[in-house]
């Protein structure tokens, strides 16, 4: 079976088990299981499920789904529509099956901007909410782009393919196969190689000068991108041009920095002098040499890792300045990084490099400590068992994309069963779905309603500023008690389609303010918390947790489809500060039993400390062993080594000292720790056992 097959399956799974699961229909499952795909890899901004469908053959209309107000996403319209088959086998489309795929989507955006067919739709009806907000904001559309998700496997290219216009706005393809997926959640790269043609497609190669020696370990180039050029390259692939972890950083501040627009309304000519450009990598480019020396003909997979602000703001001025452009001019510092290592290189690069918004990598990046962290919880901490199971688990933190399916793949068929008998899939959490549980949690539901991206970028904010203070707080039992949060928001997840009240879509939204709701209800008098650490220990949500869960969803889900005089869309309502706090001010009664599920604030953080003492314990006991193992005489002799050297502080002499006279005399455990943190610090400068005097058996011991 090939790995396009054997992904195939693995989805088809995960599909039917959740559509089963939460009683939805198998394409619903599909689109909520694919969609935040889009999101992630900068297609659209948001995505938010509506379906409609009316009339037959070549009348159909349909929509299964769109990305948000475009006045949020720089003028673009994202629509999408799905092609799902429930088969055992893969089957495969190709060029001339688009046509009937896209068509019943076009007529529905043709149709959807008459007002005479928003006023024939129920006002709740997904159709009206989305010509509603078509036709409320057309005047703002630059670009409209239809996106085809499908599991079947498309044999061919359609990446941002233009289409003609509708209504003189130029509208593109876009084909999200069952390939693409897989080459997303495998490694993060969702898309064909964007190639920029410059002479081409985008008039004519840029002069460079080569500022790298030859045999240097990378190879950078520093240019003079003509404003034009640069805008007419991010109107073609837009926020994919953007690094990822970036465009959250931009999603969190101010999209257009007025500064830059200024400069260029004002004094385009100075643009140059006054702008610190933009830094960029790639994964190969094509150069020639011209009649003016070296010229950079094209770039394969071009990424702006500093720079989205200057990059966004040119773009804006094509339609609003586009004369000035011309005397606008974009220097650009460009790294070629070969793929497999930007996750090393890519960082550093957007930390050092100097711009108008420097982007805080420490906020962003997979390899951040918070991150790392995390991971190494997951890999360690073993869940208890659940209710009628003998086997021990664990949670699988996803810090990079592909992390789950790559670790997996490098196994043989039994070393595969073992893996995924300790890491089920269900118990995969990617760092968007841990922003998602722990911000639903905090009481910010309106802004996890702004999709996976933007939600992630204000988390990570947030995150790097705490992490900055102190990172002491996200240990373990910070980690057990997020899992808590993760399996209160899937229990709640697949629970609402099958509650009576629930009429369909607006899931996610009513999922993330429920759980929002009931944590603000629990803490409102200041005696009570969510007793988290119970959900971790039974691996499930309390029934009368989840009875509460579901009364606080309700409620919620009354407020969401029912938006205040002048808002229509309800999807956008719900990212609204003012949705939140009208379910917020909700007086709910909870069921009796619901007391059951809180503790005490003191109760819970007495619980913390206990944790860190034991964790306390158990490293002083471990600093002993270590200490007993490699002797009195390996201490004495790192006890000179460090004095001849002068890296020793008066307390961590004495504690070496102590270690020194093992066994005649026992050290302390602070002393035991003490003596190997230091050693760790000195192995860092230069200790090593030929830089000491003489060998023992105790010191190697210690070594290996």
């Amino acid at each position: 079976m090939s790995d396009l097959a054997a992904y195939y399956q693995e989805l088809m799974a995960e599909v039917r088990f959740e559509a089963d699961v939460s009683g939805i229909l198998t394409v619903e499952a599909f689109f909520d299981k694919v969609q935040e795909r889009l999101t992630e890899a900068g297609e659209l901004e948001t995505t938010d499920r509506a379906f409609y469908e009316s009339g037959e053959k070549g009348n159909r209309l349909r929509i299964d789904g769109y990305g948000g107000d475009p006045r949020d996403a720089d003028g673009v319209l994202g629509l999408v529509v799905c092609d799902f088959k429930d088969t055992e086998e893969l089957e495969s489309i190709g060029k001339s099956d688009l046509p009937p795929l896209f068509n019943p989507l076009v007529r529905f955006l043709k149709e959807a901007r008459k007002k005479e067919f928003r006023d024939s739709l129920n006002e709740v009806s997904p159709g009206f909410q989305v010509s509603d907000l078509i036709i409320t904001t057309w005047s703002h559309v630059t670009k409209v782009k239809l996106i085809l998700l499908t599991n079947r496997h498309y044999v061919g290219k359609v990446d941002a393919m233009p289409a003609g216009d509708i209504g003189g706005i130029p509208v593109t393809y876009n084909v999200w196969d069952l390939a693409r997926f897989e080459r997303y959640d495998r490694s993060g790269q969702a898309r064909e190689d964007m190639v920029i043609d410059f002479e081409r497609e985008f008039g004519g190669a840029l002069p460079a000068l080569k500022a790298s020696q030859r045999g240097s370990d990378l190879d950078s180039y520093l240019m003079i991108i003509p404003a034009p050029q640069l805008a007419a390259i991010y109107d073609r692939w837009g926020a994919r041009l953007l690094e990822a972890n970036v465009r959250s950083f931009l999603q969190a501040r101010a999209s257009t920095n007025k500064g830059i627009q200024r400069t260029i309304r004002e004094t385009p000519g100075l643009f140059f002098s006054y702008n610190n450009g933009i830094s960029a990598t790639a994964d190969a480019l094509d150069t020639a040499q011209g009649d003016a020396g070296l010229q950079v003909t094209r770039i394969t997979n071009l990424q702006i890792v500093n720079g989205g602000q200057t990059t966004g703001s040119v773009h804006a001025a094509l339609r609003t300045m586009k004369g000035n452009l011309e005397d606008v001019f974009v220097q650009m510092k460009l790294t070629v990084v070969p793929p497999e290592r930007s996750e090393e290189i890519v960082p550093k690069i957007s930390e050092y490099a100097n711009t108008q918004n420097k982007v805080n990598a420490a906020d962003f990046f997979a390899n951040h400590p918070f991150h790392v962290r995390m991971e190494q919880h997951s890999r360690s901490l073993l869940a208890p068992r659940t209710e009628g199971s003998h086997l021990e688990t664990k949670w699988f933190y996803e810090r990079a994309r592909g992390q789950y399916l790559d670790a997996r793949s490098k196994l043989t068929d039994a070393g595969r069963k073992k893996f995924e008998l300790e890491f089920p899939k269900s118990q995969l959490v990617t760092k968007t779905d841990l922003a998602k549980y722990e911000f639903s949690a905090i009481g910010e539901p309106h802004i996890v309603s702004t999709g996976a991206q933007k939600n992630f970028g204000k988390f990570a904010q947030q995150i790097g500023d705490a992490w900055t203070k102190s990172d002491a707080r996200f240990d373990d039992v910070w980690f057990k008690r997020l899992i808590a949060k993760a399996i209160m928001f899937r229990s709640l997840e697949a629970s609402v389609p099958k509650q009576p009240w629930y009429e369909g879509g607006y899931r996610a939204n009513i999922v993330t303010y429920g759980i929002s709701k009931v944590f603000n209800d629990a803490m409102q008098s200041g005696k009570h918390v969510i007793d988290l650490d119970a959900v971790w220990r039974r691996q499930a949500t309390p029934e009368p947790l989840m009875r509460a869960l579901l009364i606080a969803g309700e409620a919620s889900a009354k407020v969401i489809v029912s938006p205040p005089a002048g808002v229509r869309n309800m999807s956008e309502w719900a990212k609204k500060q003012a949705c939140w706090a009208e379910v917020r001010g909700l007086k709910l009664a909870y069921d009796s039993d619901f007391e059951s599920c809180l503790i005490d604030p003191d109760d819970a953080r007495t619980e913390v400390r206990q944790a860190r003492n034991a964790r306390s314990m158990t490293s002083g006991v471990e600093a002993q062993i270590k200490v007993a193992a490699a002797g009195g005489a390996f201490w004495a002799q790192l006890l000179e080594w460090g004095r001849a050297k002068r890296k020793l502080s008066p307390g961590e002499v004495k504690a070496l000292e102590s270690c020194a006279s093992y066994p005649r005399r026992i050290p302390t455990d602070l002393q035991c720790q003490q003596a190997v943190s230091v050693l760790e610090r000195l192995k860092a400068d230069g200790y090593t056992e030929a830089a000491s005097r003489g060998s023992s058996p105790a010191r190697s011991r210690l070594s290996s």
